[in-house]
């Protein structure tokens, strides 16, 4: 069976071409990270401990990195083909969805050393250690953030996985499609909202009262997308048991999407025009190693899921 559409006019719909720049935005971003690798070796000549985990933590990012890399190329490369050949079949589909899903299990599981890593700040402290400012900083922008998406995600996306199968009813990878997309929004929420946190440690809250674009940010930040992410859990735990994807509320899901692209968007403008000026560990994390920032295309999606009536 070839999944296919004879118009051209219909093939070629807002909500593929969309699709097509998110596509090709995950496979740039990831390319990007892939060739500005700057921090192989930087745990030489540290303390014996941190070296340790710094070079634990880095290698298993960089196995992560080169995994989701190889599965953004197979992605890119699948959905380039698909566009100029107007269909692929539906076997060679199936595929491609489960081997980019496989890839991008393995690279949120890879954050598993730096999760454990992140905690350590709490064994030290049951063994006798100082639990200082920079402990509570690096559970918050570290521990707890990687182990979330170093557990939760790798479970929801190999779920999905498991009930691609042309044999069984579309429920079930809805239902671990929609907890996906849900833990998608949380794990930006925990990255973005532990370092802001970890900025203003070390900045003080005048790094937000004295700059607006800042305060912006932050309160979009940890308001905003937690916000957000409350919305997708709650119509989740609404939609779960759809048996067609048709059958969900797709303007619904085309809003969430819509506002999770703009909160990168919006982050990497500012950040691009202000960053160089307020320097800190936020700007540091957005424009130099936040390989999420693909997501600044996913609103080209959104709104062709809200305006989808009038295609």
């Amino acid at each position: 069976m070839v999944v296919t559409i004879t118009t051209q006019a219909n093939f070629y719909s807002p909500f593929k071409i969309g699709l097509l720049v998110v596509v090709i935005a995950f496979f740039m971003f990831t390319l990007y990270g892939i060739i500005t690798v700057e921090w192989i070796g930087e745990w030489e000549g540290l303390e014996a401990s941190t070296s340790f985990w710094i070079f634990i933590t880095d290698i298993s990012s960089l196995v992560g990195l080169i995994i989701r890399f190889i599965g953004s190329l197979i992605a890119a490369v699948a959905y380039c083909y698909y566009f100029i050949k107007k269909g692929l079949s539906t076997h060679l589909i199936d595929k491609v969805l489960k081997i980019v899903l496989i890839s991008e299990a393995l690279y949120w599981f890879s954050f598993i050393t730096s999760g454990i890593w992140g905690v350590t700040p709490v064994l030290d402290s049951i063994l006798g250690e100082p639990f200082t400012l920079f402990s509570i900083s690096f559970i918050l922008s570290t521990g707890i953030p990687c182990l979330f998406e170093a557990i939760v995600l790798p479970i929801a996306l190999f779920k999905i996985v498991t009930h691609l199968n042309p044999t069984k009813l579309k429920t079930g990878a809805i239902k671990w499609g929609l907890i996906a997309g849900t833990g998608y929004i949380f794990v930006w929420w925990l990255n973005n909202a532990g370092l802001w946190i970890n900025a203003l440690i070390i900045k003080g809250t005048q790094y937000l009262t004295n700059y607006p674009i800042n305060m912006i940010s932050f309160i979009s930040t940890i308001f905003g997308l937690f916000a957000l992410g409350i919305i997708a859990l709650f119509f989740s735990k609404k939609s779960i048991g759809t048996k067609q994807i048709e059958l969900l509320n797709l303007k619904i899901v085309g809003a969430i999407i819509v506002f999770a692209g703009l909160y990168f968007l919006w982050n990497y403008i500012a950040g691009i025009v202000y960053g160089t000026e307020l320097w800190s560990v936020w700007y540091a994390w957005l424009l130099g190693h936040n390989l999420d920032l693909w997501a600044l295309s996913l609103p080209l999606v959104g709104i062709s899921l809200l305006f989808r009536n009038r295609q």
